[in-house]
């Protein structure tokens, strides 16, 4: 009977007729939401937010364990962040927001763009110069900061070669230098504002900048505009069919477009309600996932693998999850996380924040990062070009085009920027810097005067259409779902008393997805290993400092001084294959230690985490 129902429905109607009707319903609603976008100008999704409201004020729209607002809160408090914006900020001057994952964080930046602000989301695991270069970058009238929060600024603060002029806003307990920006706004009104008093602003103004390390050099500013973030919500409403009944379950950092956008702005879009937490515990997921009644889970490829080697829990079985959402999801987890917690649908997807290709992958195609209908081919062009990995640039032929890649063949993910700006979905706004913008930027790729985003991303496609992800372009690589820039925690090595030199590059592991950080060091005999550890940990987020240290007596350069690093590369981690001294940061000592075989064998066996 099993068998025979998976070749035929209960009717008699084929299953892959029915799966395919799934798909193509799928397409449409994305389709059909997103189609008034570019008609409406005027409308935000703060606008959205508002219908909802009016309709529905008492619906739970944003929940936590900290505070809760139905729609009728989160407007009226968005409200009264408008009116701050209003008095504070011109329109297109920049907000910084440092601030851990809440239901408050949203209603700031939805209040503060709708009237013509830009709020500019830092990365909370972000410290030092790396935090500082953030901050710099955006050249922000006001930075609104967490309370627990303050510490970390003012350290970085100290560090930045030139002072910041903007103004601190403290949310929270009292600190006696700032002003505090919840008592601000608590004195404020949150009834609709009048069209006299708001700013006039369309979907073509930028709302947010969201931080991406890209390819190279220290973290980016992408810029988002209100068109995209409506793009984002509705066309992932449509995607994942959201209900006003269902509820979304978000432990994703709010600082990313995923978590902060997708997560939220599509299940609000759709009068859903979505759970924050803080950040993501594999001890405490399901508990949560139950308690709170979700329906919809948001991931990325490392959370759904720490799910899966966690120890069993009651109720990981025990939920009413009907789709899980995201990307990253490697194919050796793909099946064992799908059967062992009861997911009914995993919908992954392909997209950056600065990007303009997108790619679903609705048919569950397993280790497929998704594909491009044809009826989409058009507004949606994108291509595989042939690579040249030495050059770092695309291979062009004799007529000084670039070449598409054939089926199955590696190349560099680029979508075509048309000139046409209805077409939300292909547009690239830029980051805060037109020279990294241009970067970017291929052209005369197909023809002359042709105009592409470059992903950083090399693929494959196979004969059916569908892609897959193979690694990214140039010395960034990805780990924990974060690009890590080797230049970044190269220089933080660096300038570390007693070491000389410094290369760092990501080495694959069995068993982890995305490649862990190495570092290979020259040094001075005497150099403290366990003050180097130190000192990565008062710099670098987690996710961007090493596992890995080689100790080397010196490192090979080409004619042009530049590291040869490609054997390096090569030899990867394991102990047996390298004769230096390796170390091991080893979360459960806290310390470096010598790797040796047996350790790289529970390395790689899973039953350590790194």
């Amino acid at each position: 009977m099993t068998a025979l129902l998976t070749a035929r429905q209960a009717d008699g109607t084929p299953a892959h007729r029915d799966a395919r009707a799934s798909t193509s319903k799928a397409w449409s609603r994305a389709l059909a939401l997103t189609a008034p976008i570019v008609r409406q100008p005027d409308r935000l999704l703060l606008t959205v937010l508002s219908h909802i409201a009016a309709r529905r004020p008492d619906a739970p729209a944003l929940m936590s364990d900290g505070e809760s607002f139905t729609y009728r809160e989160v407007v009226e408090r968005s409200n009264r962040y408008a009116r701050w914006a209003l008095e504070h900020l011109d329109k297109g001057e920049t907000v910084c927001l440092l601030m851990r994952n809440r239901p408050e964080y949203m209603a700031i930046w939805l209040g503060v763009t709708s009237v013509g602000g830009v709020v500019s989301l830092l990365n909370t695991s972000l410290v030092g110069s790396s935090l500082a270069h953030s901050l710099a970058i955006v050249a922000p009238r006001h930075v609104i900061v967490a309370a627990e929060l303050t510490n970390t600024l003012a350290d970085t603060l100290r560090e930045c070669p030139t002072p910041l002029t903007a103004t601190i806003w403290v949310h929270g307990s009292s600190v006696d230098e700032f002003p505090r920006i919840d008592d601000d706004v608590a004195s404020r009104s949150g009834e609709p504002i009048d069209p006299d008093e708001r700013r006039r602003g369309t979907i073509d103004d930028v709302a947010l900048q969201i931080y991406t390390s890209g390819t190279t050099g220290l973290p980016k500013a992408a810029n988002v505009s209100h068109a995209r973030l409506m793009q984002w919500s509705l066309w992932f409403a449509g995607m994942m069919d959201v209900q006003q009944h269902d509820r979304m379950y978000n432990c994703l950092p709010m600082h990313h477009s995923v978590g902060g956008v997708v997560a939220t702005g599509a299940v609000l879009a759709a009068g859903g309600s979505v759970v924050i937490r803080d950040s993501f515990s594999a001890r405490a997921f399901w508990d949560d996932v139950v308690r709170w009644d979700c329906t919809l889970i948001q991931y990325i490829g490392e959370l759904c693998r720490y799910l899966l080697h966690s120890e069993r829990h009651p109720r990981e079985r025990a939920h009413r999850i009907r789709l899980c959402c995201g990307n990253g999801l490697m194919s050796d987890v793909w099946l064992d996380f799908k059967n062992r917690f009861a997911i009914p649908q995993i919908l992954e997807f392909y997209a950056a924040t600065e990007g303009n290709v997108s790619l679903f992958n609705l048919e569950e195609k397993v280790g497929s990062v998704g594909r491009i209908p044809s009826f989409l081919a058009h507004r949606s062009p994108v291509a595989l070009v042939a690579f040249d990995a030495d050059a770092q640039e695309a291979r062009r032929n004799d007529e000084g085009f670039c070449i598409r890649c054939k089926t199955n063949e590696v190349g560099e993910a680029i979508g075509r920027v048309p000139n046409d700006r209805t077409n939300v979905g292909s547009r690239f706004d830029g980051y805060t810097s037109a020279g990294e913008s241009e970067k970017k930027i291929l052209r005369d790729v197909f023809e002359r005067g042709d105009v592409w985003f470059r992903t950083g991303d090399l693929m494959r496609t196979d004969e059916h259409g569908y892609f897959y992800f193979v690694d990214r372009v140039g010395d960034t690589f990805r780990w924990k779902g974060e690009n890590v820039s080797t230049f970044e925690v190269s220089a933080a090595i660096g300038c570390f008393p007693g070491v000389r030199q410094a290369i760092v590059y990501g080495v694959a592991v069995p068993g982890r997805d995305g490649r862990a950080g190495m570092a290979v060091l020259v040094a001075d005999p005497a150099v403290d290993l366990a003050a180097l550890r130190t000192h990565l940990g008062d710099r670098l987020p987690d996710y961007a400092r090493p596992r890995f240290f080689r100790i080397v007596g010196e490192l090979e350069t080409t004619a042009t001084f530049k590291y040869r690093k490609s054997d390096l590369v090569r030899q990867g981690c394991d102990p047996s294959l390298i004769a230096d001294a390796v170390y091991f940061d080893d979360p459960e000592q806290r310390a470096l230690v010598r790797l040796d075989a047996p350790l790289y064998a529970r390395i790689c066996g899973g039953t350590i985490r790194m």
